[in-house]
């Protein structure tokens, strides 16, 4: 009669420990006698590369710019007075020499009427003067002409006719001259009448008003002060001003037609011509100002418009381009990923202008070059590498 086999722990343990030795023996024999695998180098990982191209530059840009009148002038009281009456008012047009605003001042009648009287008596002194020179010029010729006969007259006599004629000379003189002081002073006050009458300084337009009849003006309301009396524009022409990078000054196309567009009028263009160069960098904005003329003549165009410019940019000489994914960045370097030779190398560059899809680049690069098509520090340099020429970008 058969008993059943009873395995306890131990004997599990050591019946598997069996089963694994004879495994591993098992496998060690099948191997024998074969011969080792030889390990195979990775290969090289494979790169797209464009070339690098030379090109002219000619890049439109868009810059602000803003439109200035090409006159402007803030109309400040000479004298002191009250506004007796104003004839424009704000948007009125007018000419030159147009009268604008009349004013009055009672105390100019008065000085007036006093230095007047001070020419006149200043001119019947220089009348009295004048007679006594012409008499006692008389009196002189006579003693003179009786000197000639001896004992007649005292030579003494003479010698005093003739001092006198002397002494009216200079009367005359100091008379003169201060009837001439007296002949300025009724002209100064006749030109402060003058400055009573407000006339306009160009052709233009009232863009500001700020007194009315009755309105107390005077010098101490000069360029001082917060606000003029009127503001006179010449809008029929605009200054468009331009603020240019300093990066873009080298060639600025002097006497160029130039197009803009403001919001007031989506959709449509304008233009003006390159007139005026600053020939100087603000060193606080790095900008020249460029100034073009405007034709405004139906005064659609409005002083202090905010403009959109399209600016053209063009260098000396060509330049070298690469798409702009070529261009890779690290926290210290700007660079493009150069293949030569089957390995890569990191040249630095400095950019430029965008022109489409590509970028102008400055460094140690020649037309030709194949940079990669990704520009990223993860390819390192030195790597080898295979090369697979990518579609140029257009």
């Amino acid at each position: 009669m058969n008993r059943p086999i009873t395995f306890t722990a131990g004997r599990v343990r050591l019946l598997a420990y069996l089963l694994c030795s004879i495994g591993f023996a098992g496998c060690g024999n099948r191997g024998a006698g074969q011969p080792e695998k030889t390990a195979v180098p990775p290969a090289a990982p494979p790169i797209d590369v464009v070339r690098v191209v030379q090109q002219s530059t000619n890049v439109m840009l868009e810059m602000p710019g803003q439109l200035d009148p090409y006159e402007t002038v803030a109309v400040y009281p000479r004298v002191t007075g009250f506004v007796k009456s104003i004839r424009v008012d704000l948007g009125s047009r007018v000419r030159r020499g147009e009268l604008m605003a009349e004013l009055e001042a009672p105390e100019l009648v008065a000085q007036r009427a006093e230095a007047q009287s001070k020419l006149q008596a200043a001119e019947a002194q220089l009348g009295g003067a004048r007679a006594k020179t012409d008499a006692d010029t008389s009196t002189f010729e006579h003693l003179k002409a009786a000197s000639a006969i001896p004992g007649v007259v005292a030579g003494n006599d003479v010698v005093t006719a003739q001092k006198t004629v002397e002494a009216d000379q200079s009367q005359i003189a100091a008379a003169e001259q201060t009837a001439e002081a007296a002949r300025q002073a009724v002209r100064s006050i006749a030109q402060l009448e003058d400055y009573l009458n407000v006339t306009a300084p160009f052709d233009g337009v009232i863009t500001e008003r700020n007194v009315h009849p009755g309105t107390l003006v005077g010098p101490n309301s000069g360029p001082a002060a917060p606000v003029p009396m009127l503001r006179v524009m010449h809008i029929d022409r605009l200054r468009l001003v331009v603020p240019v990078p300093e990066a873009y000054t080298a060639d600025v196309p002097s006497g160029a037609t130039i197009a803009f567009s403001v919001s007031a009028y989506p959709g449509q263009t304008f233009s003006g011509k390159v007139a005026r160069v600053a020939q100087a960098v603000d060193v606080k904005t790095r900008t020249m100002a460029v100034e073009l003329d405007v034709l405004n003549k139906d005064l659609r165009l409005a002083p202090g418009t905010f403009c959109q410019v399209t600016w053209p940019v063009r260098r000396g000489s060509p330049s070298l381009f690469v798409p702009a994914g070529s261009v890779g960045s690290t926290t210290d370097r700007t660079f493009v990923i150069r293949v030569r030779n089957g390995k890569t190398e990191w040249v630095d560059v400095k950019t430029g202008l965008a022109s489409g899809p590509l970028v102008e680049v400055f460094g140690e690069l020649q037309a030709g070059d194949q940079v990669a098509a990704r520009g990223t520090d993860e390819v390192k340099p030195g790597l080898e590498v295979e090369i697979r020429e990518a579609k140029p970008a257009s």
